[in-house]
C-alpha cells in the first residue's frame, strides 16, 4: 500500500471512497434517504477545493487504485488549547479496512503536523460509528463529545484526543 499526498486530479477517487464509505460504515445509524442522497459528484467539486490547500492523504493499492484517504491539519476551533491538530475526515472501502491502511493513513496526518510543529491532535467521530474502537486501540482518550445533525436526525460525536501524537 502506497500512502501520498492527495492531487487534485484524485477529487473523483477521493469522492467515491468518501460516498462509499459513508454508505457501508453508517447504513442502519444514518437514515438510508441521507445517504441515497450521497453525490459523488458534489463530493469530489469539495474534494477539488480542499486539497490544494494540502494535509490530504490517499491510500493506493498495488494497481494504483485509490482505497482510502485522510485529511487532517490545525484543530479548526480552538475550544481544545491541548489539542493543535486535527484529522478531519478519514475513510477507507471496507473491503480494506482491518487492515493496517488506517493506522497508515493517521501516521501520515501525525507526520504533517509534526512538520509544522504540532505534537497533539484529535478526532470527532460519531459513536455509534463501528470503527471508533480503532481510534481508542491506538490511543485516542475520550475527551469530548457533542450533538450534530445529519439530515433530518441528530446523532452525538465523540472527540478522541492525543495530547502527545509522536508514538503513534
Amino acid at each position: 500500500m502506497d500512502i501520498r499526498p492527495a492531487l487534485v486530479e484524485d477529487a473523483n477517487a477521493i469522492a467515491k471512497v468518501h460516498v462509499d464509505s459513508w454508505r457501508t460504515t453508517y447504513k442502519d445509524i444514518v437514515s438510508q434517504s441521507y445517504l441515497d442522497e450521497l453525490s459523488v459528484e458534489a463530493r469530489e467539486k469539495l474534494w477539488k477545493t480542499v486539497i490544494p490547500s494540502g494535509g490530504v492523504y490517499v491510500a493506493e493499492n498495488d494497481i494504483g487504485q485509490i482505497v482510502g484517504f485522510v485529511s487532517g491539519g490545525r484543530e479548526r476551533t480552538a475550544e481544545y488549547p491541548e489539542f493543535l491538530g486535527e484529522v478531519y475526515a478519514i475513510y477507507l472501502f471496507e473491503s480494506e479496512q482491518r487492515k493496517g491502511v488506517g493506522k497508515q493513513l493517521i501516521k501520515a496526518v501525525k507526520d504533517d503536523l509534526n512538520s509544522k510543529g504540532i505534537n497533539s491532535m484529535l478526532i470527532w467521530v460519531l459513536e455509534e460509528n463501528p470503527s471508533a474502537g480503532f481510534y481508542e486501540s491506538i490511543g485516542g482518550q475520550r475527551i469530548d463529545s457533542m450533538e450534530v445533525a445529519i439530515g433530518n436526525a441528530k446523532y452525538v460525536e465523540v472527540a478522541f484526543g492525543w495530547k502527545d501524537i509522536q508514538h503513534l
